[in-house]
């Protein structure tokens, strides 16, 4: 009878295992996805968002380098973003502050793509920047979306009538 007892006591926490292991979500406490240690992040990243936007402005149409009036700045290929003297980040940001906010984002992507790196005490403003515009589209876009919905509400009751 005690062999038997300890057959079925086997049997259901083998079930239990198995259902335990099947029906897990990932990310809960004690999944094997929760235990993987996370990809490394790039350098400079926050991890604070899902797409790091340091390299989302990387993200366009042309992997070509285009150049802002800055053909001065090809000087600095290969420096570090932490190695630039004050008079050096002057002259960047005298390139930055002579553009649109809109061409920020490919400005930096042409700076990327020409191996010259953005000093670090610009990058903060940078990034605000980029925010600011892309939040300004995206308010836009939704503001359009809202009209055009608005506008489209009125003419299907007047259908309806």
């Amino acid at each position: 009878m005690i062999p038997i007892l300890l057959l079925s006591l086997l049997a259901i926490g083998c079930i239990a295992f198995v259902t335990d292991r099947l029906y897990r979500r990932p990310g809960e406490e004690g999944s094997d996805e929760a235990s993987a240690p996370a990809p490394p992040r790039p350098e400079g990243c926050c991890g604070q968002h899902e797409i790091c936007e340091k390299e989302s402005l990387l993200d366009g149409i042309s992997y070509e380098a285009e150049y802002y009036e800055d053909e001065e700045l090809d000087a600095y290929q290969g420096r570090q973003a932490d190695s630039y003297s004050a008079a050096e980040i002057e002259r960047f940001e005298e390139v930055l502050t002579t553009m649109r906010p809109e061409e920020v984002a490919g400005w930096v992507r042409s700076l990327r793509l020409r191996g010259v790196a953005l000093p670090e005490a610009l990058r903060d403003e940078v990034f605000l920047l980029v925010r600011e515009v892309r939040e300004e589209a995206l308010d836009r876009e939704l503001g359009e979306k809202a009209s055009s919905a608005a506008s489209a509400a009125p003419a299907a009751s007047a259908d309806a009538r």
